[in-house]
């Protein structure tokens, strides 16, 4: 196994949507958002998947780092909302589903600076 780190998102300033970043041989997605430059309004995260790199579809499938209770198994998102100077890491469900591709959404209300980083535990066989 190895690790690859990317950045999705390099600080835009719009809404804007990455290149497609492929995940095929990824095990383990984790992908970290920042918001900076806050003065008002919010930033939501999205992320959208793909089985052959043209057909993008959104995806409910990010597990947050939310506290729940052992019965509630984990908390699955469709996004992130970030209203201040802050960052949240979430992880892809790979273990019930596999994708050749993501491709990550900011959009932007009011103002900000986004960032997407994303840390893929890749199988080297």
């Amino acid at each position: 196994m190895s690790r690859r780190l990317s950045t999705a998102l390099d600080a835009v300033t719009v809404t804007t949507t990455s290149d497609p970043i492929f995940v095929g041989r990824a095990c383990k997605a984790t992908l970290i958002f920042t918001r900076a430059n806050h003065s008002s309004g919010s930033s939501t995260f999205t992320v959208t998947g793909s089985l052959d790199g043209t057909t993008y579809v959104a995806l409910n499938k990010l597990i947050t780092n939310a506290t729940n209770a052992i019965t509630e198994g984990l908390v699955r998102v469709a996004s992130v909302i970030l209203s201040s100077n802050t960052s949240s890491i979430v992880s892809l469900d790979m273990q019930n589903d596999v994708y050749r591709y993501i491709k990550v959404t900011v959009t932007e209300d009011t103002d900000g600076t986004h960032t997407c980083k994303v840390l893929l535990e890749v199988d080297n066989d």
